[in-house]
């Protein structure tokens, strides 16, 4: 038969708050002597959150300490586990000495040593003769994927801090590095000032080098990251990451320092600042900002491979029925062939949209009070470097618009919908010798569309629906005396066949009197299939050369857009698009796919676009994408990229990633090649290698124990 009693209770001072004593359970309990209280087998003691068992527990009231034989296993009631054979502990188990000890943190972290000792009521435990490691120990063997060897650790509880003296760092039992001393902070702390994990990167153009993070952690809601970068083909760089959080608000700034051989004597780097804040009653501001020492830098240090860098303030509010932006744009290009002195260098854009349903009319309607301005440095007026437009052109424009949709739906499932839109324009033109002055305009564009859908439904429940549609179109001939500066690119697919306006910003707009037909069908089963397909064209009364050939968009008929996806129930999708004439020959084809199963994730596809002057296209793009991501095991993860340009017969980007993650370790090495090459950037291969220790704090998340060998 079991006791169960408050016996430590019965052997304290009387004056004890009952939430100080504890409770004892055991198979035989014997009081010795007034002082002296013996309690054994399967013995269990809960006392301020923590719990004990051992086998034996021999309590001595005159020196309020505890004698523990084992196996001693201890619960802090924190996340920490101690287990030891032997003990000599305080009453309230937190001063004393445990031989042949260890303790598991967090679930994390283990050490284990041959004595260890508490003191300070708990907030220091340091042991001798430690081994320390976050891996599972295979059964027979005694050696850890990685393990630390310390002559004495100290972890202070207080401070969420592991002192480590004399210790070495060893993989399968192999010594790699020594360390005189060594602080790492225990699996409780998010952030704490330190190094944290290096890693190594290799390219073709800047030699082999190593980033080693230094963290700082200036206050609760701030903290500085300086990641020196030395390579072997002689630079060196100081990176720094600077983050605040305030009230309403967060702010980040990156940039770099660099020194090296590929421009020698010049000093090189980057600067960019990110941040995003809540003014109040619904005002929301957000900017970002960047700037670079030369077209190469940030692609040589695998920054960013963007080429056109933009720097952007802005204000937005958004309410039920109203909308309000402003914003300025800063723009730099780092493209081959481009000159930032005839290319748009700032921008600024200012819009109020309101919806409303108005009164007599029914549907929804909405107008739009918007203002648009561009900067060019270039102050030539005409077209030196034959982009088709004047060099120096500068331009304002305040824009007001209406809206107006509203749909009727007949007996027979018929459904007639409208459409109306208007506009009027004031622009100022400068610096342009085919363009200039003050020019005004006013634009209405109606529509009316008529869509019969058609349902079946089986007694499988497989549902199919096919949905002719028909719309006419009017709106006024373009205006000659105002050029493109924000619909230069244009898009004709499944998503705007039946739009008012094809046109994506204000400047241009889509003319004439014009007929779309097309059509929708969609279908699903019951086992998860579904189906979904449209075709149409566009057919005018005249053309008016709006549109170039390769938009599928010119002449009196355009092409034939056909589109169709297809998804199914073991993670399959497809889509295809397609521009052809009327002799089949395509304009823009487009294949797209993704498969998502239980051990591969899949995407890519095939691109085809005809060269276009008007947006800037001089070949035509032909091209194939795949990225793929493949789980070999529970541990180790593959990642590819790959595309390949058939224009140039020749791959333009490779890339491989091999991930492999346990409970205590993360390797990831990975391998990319640029091939394409420019006046600024040449082809390169990346080389990265990172090796992380899983179970400290601030490391990244554990993975899957890794599989020990039968």
């Amino acid at each position: 038969m079991r006791w169960l009693l408050l016996a430590l209770a019965l052997l304290a001072a009387p004056s004890a708050r009952a939430e100080d004593q504890a409770t004892l359970v055991a198979d035989q309990v014997t009081v010795q002597s007034d002082s002296v209280l013996s309690a054994k087998g399967h013995v269990e003691v809960f006392f301020n959150g923590q719990h004990l068992t051992a086998s034996t527990i021999i309590y001595d009231k005159a020196t309020d300490r505890l004698s523990i034989t084992g196996p001693i296993r201890i619960d802090d009631g924190l996340g920490n586990l101690m287990l030891a054979d032997q003990a000599d502990l305080s009453a309230d188990l937190t001063e004393g000495v445990l031989t042949s000890a260890r303790i598991m943190l967090q679930q994390k972290l283990q050490l284990s040593a041959n004595q260890m000792q508490r003191s300070d009521k708990g907030r220091y435990t340091a042991l001798r003769a430690v081994a320390a490691s976050s891996c599972t120990i295979c059964a027979g063997s005694t050696t850890p994927l990685w393990e630390i060897r310390a002559r004495e650790v100290v972890h202070d509880a207080q401070a969420q801090q592991i002192w480590f003296s004399d210790a070495s760092l060893r993989f399968a039992g192999l010594p790699v590095m020594y360390l005189p001393v060594l602080r790492v902070p225990d699996p409780t702390l998010d952030r704490v000032t330190g190094f944290l994990t290096p890693k190594i990167r290799t390219t073709t153009g800047l030699g082999g080098g190593v980033l080693l993070p230094y963290f700082i952690a200036l206050a609760p809601d701030r903290d500085v990251l300086l990641t020196p970068y030395v390579t072997s083909g002689g630079g060196a760089t100081m990176n720094l990451r600077y983050r605040q959080a305030f009230s309403q608000g967060t702010l980040t700034i990156n940039g770099a320092v660099t020194s090296d051989q590929t421009l020698p004597g010049e000093g090189r780097g980057y600067l960019s600042a990110t941040g995003t804040f809540d003014l109040g009653r619904g005002y929301q501001l957000a900017f970002h900002g960047i700037t670079v020492s030369d077209d190469a830098y940030l692609v040589d240090y695998g920054i960013t491979e963007a080429d056109r860098l933009d720097s952007t303030v802005g204000i937005t509010r958004v309410q039920r029925d109203a909308y309000f932006s402003g914003q300025f744009t800063g723009l730099h290009s780092l493209r081959e062939g481009e000159s930032n002195t005839t290319q748009p260098a700032a921008l600024s854009d200012l819009g109020l949209h309101r919806r409303f349903v108005p009164a007599v009319l029914g549907g929804e309607g909405g107008f739009e009070l918007q203002s648009h301005s561009l900067y060019r440095p270039s102050d030539v007026p005409t077209d030196t470097n034959a982009d088709m437009v004047a060099d120096g052109r500068d331009m304002v424009r305040l824009s007001l618009t209406g809206t107006w949709r509203r749909n009727w739906t007949f007996d027979n499932g018929m459904q007639l919908s409208s459409g109306l839109d208007g506009a009027a324009d004031l622009y100022r033109i400068r610096q342009d010798a085919k363009y200039g002055g003050s020019p005004n305009r006013t634009t209405a564009t109606a529509g009316l569309a008529l869509r019969w859908p058609w349902v079946k439904t089986n007694a499988q429940d497989k549902v199919q629906v096919i949905e002719p549609v028909v719309q006419l179109v009017s709106a006024p001939p373009p205006d000659g005396r105002i050029p493109n500066e924000d619909s230069a690119l244009v898009e004709f697919d499944e998503s705007n066949l039946f739009s008012l306006d094809r046109f994506a910003g204000v400047d241009a707009f889509e003319g004439g009197t014009r007929v779309n037909l097309g059509g929708h069908y969609f279908g699903t089963t019951p086992a998860g299939w579904t189906m979904d397909a449209t075709a149409g064209r566009v057919v005018r009364l005249e053309n008016l050369t709006q549109f170039s050939e390769p938009s599928g968009l010119s002449g009196l008929n355009s092409d034939w857009l056909l589109s169709w996806s297809m998804d199914n129930p073991d993670h399959l999708g497809v889509l295809s698009r397609f521009l052809l004439n009327d002799d089949l020959n395509p304009s823009k084809a487009e294949v797209l796919f993704q498969v998502s199963r239980s051990k591969i994730n899949m995407s890519g596809g095939y691109r085809f676009i005809l060269a276009d002057l008007q947006e800037n296209r001089s070949q035509d793009v032909r091209e194939l994408v795949l990225n793929s991501t493949y789980a070999m095991t529970s541990n180790w993860t593959a990642h590819l990229t790959n595309r390949y340009d058939f224009v140039s017969k020749s791959a333009a980007q490779a890339g491989l990633q091999l991930n492999y993650k346990n409970e205590c370790l993360l390797v990831d090495l990975s391998v990319s090649r640029r091939y394409t090459s420019s006046t600024s950037v040449e082809p390169s291969t990346d080389f990265g290698l990172t090796v992380e220790l899983l179970g400290f704090g601030g490391s990244a998340a554990q993975g899957p124990q890794h599989e020990c060998r039968k």
